[in-house]
This record gives C-alpha cells, sequence and structure tokens, in this order.
C-alpha cells in the first residue's frame, strides 16, 4: 500500500491469524517514521473488544473483508499495552519489537536489525548491548553494524479451475436408400387340350354357357422396421501438458552507501587536517 486512500481501508477490517482465528477489528494505523508505510495496526481485543492491541503488518495480505496477520491470535492478545494516542514512542517500539522478534523477517521494511539477539537476555530495557553501539536514524538503537537484506523471488504452482468441458449428445435424421427384392404374381393362359384324364372335368358344366373365373392375385410389398442397437462409446479422457512460462516480477534489495562522516566542529583538529 502506497496511498492514504490504500491506509484508509483497512480500518474495520476483520483480522484472523494465519490459522483463521478471528482476532478483532483493525481500529488505527500507526506508520513507520522513515518510510511512511504502514507498519502497526490496532487491534480490538479483550472482552467486548474493549483492548486494542498492537500487531505488525509484516507478511499480512488482504482477503475480501478480512486482513490476514502473520502472527497468531494469542500473541495479539499477550502483546505488551501500548497507549494508541497517535504517535509511538522509541520504548514502546522496542517492547513490541521485543515480543513479536520471532515472528519479524529482517527482510522487510521497517524491521530491519530488530531481531531477539540484539538485546541479550535479562537485560533491562534500556541496557546497552556490549560493545560497540550507534544509533539507526530510522529506529532504536542498534550495534555498530548494518545489515543488508533482499529479495528473492520463489516460483510455484497451483492448481487453478481453467476451464469446464460437456459431452454433449443431439439426434440427427439422415436419408438411408438401400435395394430389397420383392415377388408379385402375374397371370398367363394356359391352354392344355381334352384327354382322357380331363373330360370329365371339361364336361361338368353347361353345353353352352357364360362363366367367369377369378383368381387372387400375390405380391410381396417392402416392409420397414427400426431398431436401437448400441455402436460406440464416447467418454472425456484429460492428459495432463507441461509447458514452459516465463515470469517477469520485480524485486528490490538494500544497497549500502559509502561511509558518509559527518565531523562536528573541533578547535583542535589533528595535524593532519590543519
Amino acid at each position: 500500500m502506497t496511498t492514504p486512500q490504500q491506509w484508509n481501508s483497512l480500518i474495520g477490517l476483520t483480522t484472523v491469524g494465519p490459522d483463521g482465528d478471528k482476532i478483532g477489528k483493525v481500529g488505527q494505523i500507526y506508520l513507520d517514521d522513515a518510510t511512511g508505510q504502514p507498519q502497526w495496526v490496532t487491534v480490538s481485543t479483550g472482552m467486548l473488544g474493549t483492548r486494542e492491541s498492537f500487531a505488525p503488518l509484516y507478511n499480512s495480505e488482504i482477503r475480501g473483508d478480512q486482513l490476514v496477520l502473520a502472527v497468531s491470535k494469542q500473541l495479539v492478545k499477550d502483546a505488551p499495552s501500548v497507549e494508541n494516542d497517535g504517535h509511538l514512542q522509541e520504548a514502546e517500539i522496542d517492547a513490541l519489537y521485543q515480543h513479536y522478534a520471532g515472528y519479524l523477517n529482517a527482510a522487510s521494511d521497517g524491521y530491519a536489525g530488530r531481531h531477539s539477539e540484539d538485546v541479550p537476555a535479562g537485560a533491562a530495557e534500556g541496557d546497552a548491548p556490549a560493545g560497540a553501539q550507534g544509533r539507526d536514524t530510522s529506529g532504536p538503537t542498534t550495534d555498530d553494524a548494518m545489515t543488508r537484506s533482499e529479495e528473492r523471488l520463489r516460483v510455484g504452482t497451483e492448481s487453478a479451475e481453467a476451464g469446464r468441458a460437456r459431452l454433449r449428445k443431439y439426434v440427427v435424421t439422415e436419408n438411408v436408400t438401400t435395394t430389397v427384392p420383392v415377388s408379385h404374381e402375374e397371370v398367363r393362359l394356359e391352354r392344355e387340350p381334352i384327354t382322357d384324364a380331363n373330360r370329365d372335368a371339361a364336361l361338368s358344366g353347361a353345353d353352352i354357357s357364360e362363366e367367369e373365373h377369378e383368381v387372387v392375385l400375390h405380391a410381396e410389398q417392402p416392409v420397414v422396421a427400426k431398431e436401437t442397437v448400441p455402436v460406440e462409446r464416447v467418454r472425456v479422457a484429460t492428459e495432463t501438458v507441461t509447458e514452459e512460462r516465463e515470469i517477469n516480477e520485480q524485486v528490490r534489495k538494500e544497497q549500502i552507501d559509502d561511509i558518509d562522516v559527518d565531523r562536528g566542529t573541533n578547535p583542535n583538529p589533528p595535524a593532519s587536517e590543519r
């Protein structure tokens, strides 16, 4: 986030821990004095949300109407009591750093140089570590060394729905032409002479008369019937195809400039500087 409008969008969001456990709602946002970026938020905790605890924004992300913190609910509830009166004092920042020391990554802006090993175990607040020490102009007292950090790009993959394939069946009508043999009866006249074998049949009727004889003719006709038979089975199968995809992303890294010595007024400078 880089604009006040974006910072204000955090106010009122429900904070949850990395395990999804609800913590409370965001009350106020505290910026880093050096970078001007959001560094801490106050979260309503305690009975009925009457207490506000400070929680770090490092490694947090917005998911819908929730702000997912990198620290657990219990750790936020156990944070040292700090007055949210508009500005954090150096001692208050030290107390918060010590409380969250094991969860803050030195590679993040605003958190560099804040490790639990910076203050020896059992040392009282305000005690200086042995050896040389200096004061970081963007934060509390540190030792005589500066930590340089840089972001490393870690690329992985996750499975996501890319589309859906449907197998659809529909009915089409087509013409089928085929040939089938059919037979029929036809009439022809057969004449036979009168013989002793058929004489009685020939003389059974009147001598002279009119007569009509009917013969039934038969013919075959095509008959169409349909039946449904299975012809094949079709299914949708998937296969995994691997391709190379180029990822272009920006990473940040810290640079340490040359030593800039701010010399004060010395009434007796060394001979080499006269």
